[in-house]
């Protein structure tokens, strides 16, 4: 059963989505813009120990402490994410973050 705040946050998702979309109608936005708010309005989907393993050294190439840094999380987190017996997996700010650099490159948050 989704919580409160989840169901909160999923109807301010999509009110964002219809909005952007009627920008587009009126073609107030470009393709460009739109996309990057389809992926911003896209739930993070769950990462798996292996995944952010990959993530961090297929796609970013950088160190669990630098990757800890970039995303604001502790050494330790990083560590438990990659950890499959942890249990633990991002969530929330990071797990967005973690989706941006799969799919668009460590470029796309570090300037």
């Amino acid at each position: 059963m989704a919580t409160k705040k989840s169901t909160e946050k999923n109807r301010v998702l999509d009110e964002m989505m219809e909005m952007a979309q009627a920008l587009k109608g009126h073609e107030l936005i470009s393709k460009q813009d739109m996309a990057k708010m389809k992926l911003i309005c896209q739930s993070p989907p769950e990462y798996t120990a292996e995944k952010v393993t990959a993530i961090r050294v297929g796609r970013a190439k950088v160190s669990q402490s630098v990757l800890a840094s970039i995303l604001n999380v502790s050494v330790s987190a990083v560590q438990k994410w990659e950890s499959p017996s942890s249990g633990k997996h991002p969530s929330g700010a990071a797990a967005k973050l973690l989706q941006l650099i799969d799919k668009k490159g460590l470029e796309s948050i570090v300037a």
